[in-house]
């Protein structure tokens, strides 16, 4: 335990370390029980997702509002009170989430703008480039061998004149693009690793760039060409595949086919009957061929020149060729840019999740950094990784213990120490005492993951003191996990579960539950019409003595998977009031709101009341033991915790 603690311990000294200013003393608002909400509070959370609609401060909607809310507060007062935040799932999913949540928070966000810019701008234009990759193995810090080949490559091209495209076929390791020189076609912004993108874009036409890294290796960049950017496209296609196996004759067949379907295209067939008989997409066929929103680089070259160069809606290719076969596209939609300010938010979401963000959140751990005076020794990190033996690690023998006296600082924040102890209880924790790989670089990466982390942690736990927002969402989240748990104990699983609270509530509100003017049957279900009429033809034939048998001899029929059939007792309300219902016949067809059909085969009819059994009422009566529970819970709370309303600050909100 004492491994897990250390770096915990320390950095609670840290931030205790940290004077807290003192909140100024704000408008109470209401109390309930011991607790308090301020008129802030309460604003904040009444005006929140009201869709730039004005809030209603009528003094009807507030007093309705503080009611609801007064209650959800006391409900989160209870879950606090049982200690609902302990459950290791509601632990889990918060810490899961103040993670998340946290990283939004952690960077720089006068960099961040600038990304969101720079990726808007370059969206602006395509670039075609090819490249040459030497790759590197991952987690190896022996790349010298990778650079020296990729050099003598660079040099080879820039100073012997060798040809781009025939160095990237004879040594690239990209194969797929080798086989075209190198020729990666065009790329758009956020395609593509950060690293690769600016190389990319800031690479004048015709130039080759030096060598540069990326997590796959080693690159060299030759700008082929810029164009304007296409922005996004829709289109449908119908798709004749050609197997690579079928040869010559199998492509004979496959452009045969497709020129036919261009000319029935051509002479007034619709594109949505072609999709249906002769497309081989079995992804779009549901979808009459239309494939997703897609941009450049995300389709084939061919497949994307073809689609981009329709004009208007409506219009179709001729027949292209690919690697899957023959196509015909069609147009359906084209998107060009967008306005900055409309799609900078979108922007701003995908590039939290890209490359790019680290960018930004190392900006901001650099101003932390500074604040907190953070300072590295490389002398002590060098002396506990030649102390540390590699062969306890190996063999998983490590003990941390073994290295309690070294005690020198290997970084310190506003003046609190990290030692060597403190790294090696880290070590034991973090790789159960073994370890794979050259102990040098292993140890030097883990350091640098625990120190960073030793700064993330203080950074995410400076938060919730730090800013407001962070603060607000936290609890906001805290809350509503902690309630949806403790409600589902109460109340709603509460409701189905406790066999003899719903059997209780049955008896004292059997009156609640009569039949009225019912019907005992079956309902048959068909998808068509076509259906529906095959299924009375049978429901007319003597040899169906049973509703299998129907189902069985409609399937029989011609309509396989298209109907079912329900048998039960059933109120007549349930069915148009127009429907005759006579024991041993069927109702004629009817067309419902979603588009089936419904046939009603009537065995008795009962216009007397008479009592639902607890089975027949099971859904109604779970429904309203649930409103009871709440009912009594909610009575239970304000009991616990009563509530005073402070009337001059609520009259202060009204308007």
């Amino acid at each position: 335990m004492k491994n897990i603690l250390s770096l915990n311990l320390l950095l609670l000294a840290l931030i205790t370390s940290f004077t807290i200013n003192a909140q100024k003393k704000e408008d109470v608002l209401f109390t309930y029980g011991g607790n308090t909400v301020t008129k802030k509070e309460f604003l904040r959370m009444y005006t929140k997702n009201i869709n730039n609609q004005q809030p209603d401060f009528s003094e009807k909607a507030v007093r309705e509002y503080l009611t609801l809310y007064s209650r959800f507060k006391m409900k989160v007062a209870e879950a606090n009170a049982l200690k609902i935040d302990t459950l290791s799932n509601i632990e889990s999913e918060l810490s899961t989430y103040k993670k998340q949540l946290a990283k939004t928070y952690l960077t720089d966000a006068e960099m961040k703008n600038k990304l969101v810019k720079e990726a808007y701008d370059r969206s602006k234009k395509d670039v075609r480039v090819a490249h040459i990759l030497i790759s590197t193995p991952r987690n190896n810090d022996d790349t010298l061998s990778a650079f020296k080949k990729i050099d003598s490559l660079y040099n080879a091209i820039t100073l012997d004149k060798a040809d781009f495209s025939v160095i990237a076929k004879t040594f690239s390791e990209d194969k797929q693009s080798g086989l075209n020189g190198g020729d990666l076609g065009f790329i758009t912004p956020l395609q593509i690793v950060y690293p690769f993108e600016n190389v990319a874009y800031n690479t004048p036409i015709g130039d080759v760039s030096k060598p540069f890294k990326t997590i796959y290796g080693y690159h060299i960049i030759k700008k082929l060409e810029e164009r304007a950017g296409r922005g996004e496209i829709q289109v449908a296609q119908i798709l004749v595949n050609v197997k690579k196996s079928a040869g010559e004759a199998g492509d004979k067949m496959g452009k045969a086919r497709i020129d036919s379907v261009y000319t029935m295209l051509k002479n007034g067939e619709s594109f949505e009957t072609m999709v249906e008989k002769y497309s081989d997409d079995k992804f779009s066929l549901n979808s009459k061929g239309i494939l997703p929103t897609f941009g450049v680089g995300q389709m084939l070259p061919v497949f994307e020149d073809a689609a981009f160069s329709l004009k208007k809606a409506g219009d179709i290719s001729q027949p292209i060729k690919t690697e899957y076969g023959y196509h015909i596209v069609k147009l359906i939609s084209k998107t060009p840019l967008k306005p900055f300010d409309s799609v900078k938010t979108d922007l701003g979401k995908r590039i939290e999740k890209d490359s790019r963000t680290d960018i930004a959140r190392l900006e901001y751990t650099e101003k932390v950094k500074a604040k907190l005076n953070f300072k590295e020794y490389p002398v002590a990190l060098n002396e506990i990784i030649a102390a540390i033996s590699d062969s306890t690690l190996m063999n998983g023998t490590y003990n941390a213990n073994t290295y309690a006296d070294y005690k020198k600082p290997l970084f310190t924040m506003t003046n609190v120490e990290f030692t060597q102890a403190d790294f090696a209880n880290y070590l034991e924790a973090f790789t159960k005492a073994r370890m794979y790989g050259k102990k040098e670089s292993t140890l030097r990466s883990l350091y640098k993951t625990y120190a960073e982390k030793a700064l993330n942690d203080f950074q995410e736990n400076r938060l919730v003191d730090d800013n407001e927002d962070y603060r607000n969402l936290l609890t906001e989240y805290r809350d509503g996990i902690m309630l949806f748990e403790l409600t589902d104990k109460s109340v709603w699983s509460r409701a189905s579960m406790d066999t003899t609270g719903l059997n209780e509530f049955y008896a004292n509100n059997k009156s609640n539950y009569q039949w009225g003017s019912s019907v005992k049957g079956t309902i048959y279900k068909a998808n068509d019409e076509a259906t529906a009429i095959l299924l009375e033809k049978q429901l007319n034939n003597p040899k169906n003595k049973t509703s299998d048998d129907v189902l069985k001899a409609v399937s029989e029929a011609g309509a396989p998977n298209k109907l079912v059939a329900e048998n039960g007792k059933y109120e007549k309300t349930r069915f148009p009031v127009s429907l005759t219902m006579i024991a041993g016949k069927y109702c004629p067809y009817y067309k419902n709101e979603e588009g089936t059909y419904t046939i009603l085969k009537v065995d008795e009819v009962d216009d007397e009341p008479s009592q639902k059994t607890l089975s027949e009422a099971r859904g109604y009566v779970i429904s309203e033991y649930q409103e009871y529970l709440e009912k009594k819970w909610i009575a239970d709370l304000e009991a616990k915790y009563p509530v005073k309303l402070n009337e001059k600050v609520i009259k202060s909100i009204i308007k």
